[in-house]
């Protein structure tokens, strides 16, 4: 009879997307029951505020999502008042940083660690009450000293088990925490949280951390540090994760795995959550078998920029002195279902209209309207700026080079518009919206055709005669756009009708072709020249310029230094999509 009721009870926690833990039997009075829920975040990005920099207006996207820790900490306070504060902890699994105007101004206009400015992150996640928050690989956009100013910044635990000193092999910051939480009457239940990071930071950002720090195999690192964590009495064990969950890397099998969320919950004994980020996706409730236990462990990813919470709740049971995890589930909850917390608004309310005032900055006027919307499929005069700039920077920085100067730029917004008329500070964000620095590395001409047809992947084949549907014509095999590079410099045609690797044809460098032998000089990014993206030939290439120039600071410089942006001072069709031989558009 028992083992019946088990049966159903079991069946109906599975209708309820629940893992229920089957207890031993034993007699004895009912056993003790108490539910303590975690709520994460992930992906924050910067974003303390439902506000877009680059549009200078409320957050708004075709969802309906909102942004920002202020609608997120409104969430929390009432999962705290419904749950008890006492039961309830606050967990991040990193990218916080990074990835606003408002993050950026207080990491290179007026930086935190010259100004003594406590960082717009640091702030409100303290006046939140986060109870412990993980490394993601954009932490280190910045270098290793603001960073520690942010670590030092923060009331809560930062962690990163699997970022280890290059030399010792010893951890650079706090593994793991363990958080105790009161039960009236009864032994307290310890909750241990563990923290990784991505090891793409070592690709990602060379420059910041080659020769000091190290990044270890997220697994590996998970078997070393929760048996420690469970041998310190944690009844409940949450690795944050700062990775998706697909098992795949976006940098080939030379590092770690990018992506290990799932075969850390599949073949780590002992975990019962996993609080994921870096892959952006909302992902409410996911189980995994532990392959050496036969365990359910609890997966969730909560979005972006603040746009969803996830919450864990799990039940522990009173067995043996012991208290047992017995079910788990999780959910996330939509930001856009709760106001602002004012608190939180009025607390960033100086920083914010800091940055407010520095993005509405006047830089330089627009000849003309310049939209990137066409970009990814269609040579435009905007992307053409990118281009002239990173080339006319890098000759005048070698004023002794006779090769020439080629440059890469990829489509990483396709709302970004120049108006005509004034330009400013965020209209020139919002075309480059990453933080990267301009080198210059040497490539023949083989290498050149080698990379284009790589870059040409993105592009879906399309068949004679089909129609020509530009929604369907990019992004093939889920290839983000600012994987799609563009080369100016040289000319070249990409034919969508042939498979990908057979699709540059009529490369050619002042109108004859290019010899495979033929050296050059070309700009790239230093996300792509590190191998982000994993474009062949550039990591192993000469480089021949790295003089930590921000090319978004180089493209404002440039504007203002000018005065005016007019295509017709360096915009140059040089490559187009064919099909078969004729222009596709």
């Amino acid at each position: 009879m028992q083992t019946k009721k088990l049966a159903l009870a079991g069946a109906a926690a599975a209708l309820c997307g629940v893992a229920l833990v089957t207890p031993p039997a034993y007699a004895g009075s009912p056993a003790k029951t108490v539910t303590v829920t975690v709520m994460g975040t992930s992906d924050l990005h910067g974003n303390v505020l439902n506000w877009d920099y680059f549009k200078d207006a409320e957050y708004s996207d075709s969802q309906g999502n909102a942004i920002g820790l202020a609608k997120v900490s409104s969430l929390v306070n009432r999962i705290r008042a419904e749950r008890g504060a006492d039961h309830t902890l606050l967990f991040d699994s990193g990218d916080t940083i990074q990835g606003t105007p408002l993050a950026y101004y207080y990491a290179m206009v007026e930086p935190i660690t010259e100004t003594g400015e406590t960082h717009p992150m640091a702030k409100a996640m303290n006046a939140i009450g986060y109870d412990a928050v993980t490394l993601g690989n954009h932490e280190f956009n910045y270098g290793l000293p603001l960073l520690a100013t942010w670590v030092k910044q923060m009331k809560a635990p930062v962690l990163g088990a699997n970022a280890v000193h290059e030399e010792t092999g010893e951890p650079a910051y706090t593994p793991y925490v363990i958080k105790t939480m009161k039960v009236k009457g009864e032994k307290p239940i310890k909750v241990g949280v563990l923290g990784l990071t991505n090891p793409g930071v070592a690709i990602w950002d060379k420059a910041n951390v080659q020769g000091r720090l190290r990044f270890d195999d997220l697994v590996e690192s998970a078997k070393k540090w929760v048996p420690v964590i469970r041998e310190q009495g944690a009844d409940v064990v949450v690795v944050t994760a700062h990775a998706g969950d697909n098992g795949m890397s976006s940098y080939g099998d030379e590092l770690p795995v990018e992506n290990a969320s799932a075969m850390v919950a599949e073949e780590v004994p002992g975990i019962d959550a996993v609080l994921f980020g870096h892959a952006h996706n909302d992902v409410p409730q996911r189980f995994v078998t532990n392959k050496a236990t036969g365990q359910q462990v609890l997966l969730t990813e909560p979005g972006r920029w603040g746009n969803r919470l996830s919450t864990l709740d799990f039940q522990l049971t009173k067995q043996r002195g012991k208290w047992v995890v017995t079910g788990k589930s999780s959910t996330t909850l939509n930001t856009n279902t709760a106001p602002a917390d004012p608190k939180v608004v009025e607390l960033l309310k100086p920083q914010h209209d800091t940055t407010v005032g520095y993005v509405n900055k006047v830089v330089a006027k627009s000849a003309v309207d310049m939209s990137a919307a066409e970009s990814p499929y269609k040579d435009t005069a905007i992307l053409d700026y990118i281009q002239h700039v990173q080339t006319e920077a890098v000759k005048q920085a070698l004023p002794d080079n006779t090769l020439p100067v080629l440059s890469i730029a990829a489509p990483f917004s396709r709302s970004a518009v120049f108006p005509a008329g004034d330009i400013r500070v965020r209209d020139v964000a919002g075309l480059y919206v990453y933080d990267n620095t301009l080198m210059a590395v040497k490539l023949t001409g083989a290498q050149i055709k080698d990379y284009l047809e790589y870059s040409a992947r993105y592009f879906n084949q399309l068949a004679p005669g089909a129609p020509v549907d530009v929604s369907k014509l990019t992004n093939a095999n889920g290839t983000p756009d600012y994987n799609y590079d563009q080369l100016s410099g040289v000319s070249y045609d990409i034919d969508v009708a042939k498979p990908a690797g057979q699709r540059i044809a009529n490369l050619t460098f002042e109108g004859q072709p290019v010899p495979a032998d033929e050296e050059f000089v070309v700009a790239i990014n230093n996300y792509r020249q590190s191998g982000g993206g994993g474009f062949p030939h550039v990591t192993g290439a000469e480089v021949v310029y790295n003089a930590q120039v921000e090319i978004r600071q180089a493209l404002i410089e440039y504007a203002t230094a000018q005065g005016t942006i007019d295509p017709a001072d360096f915009a140059v069709p040089n490559w187009k999509l064919t099909r078969d031989g004729a222009p596709l558009f």
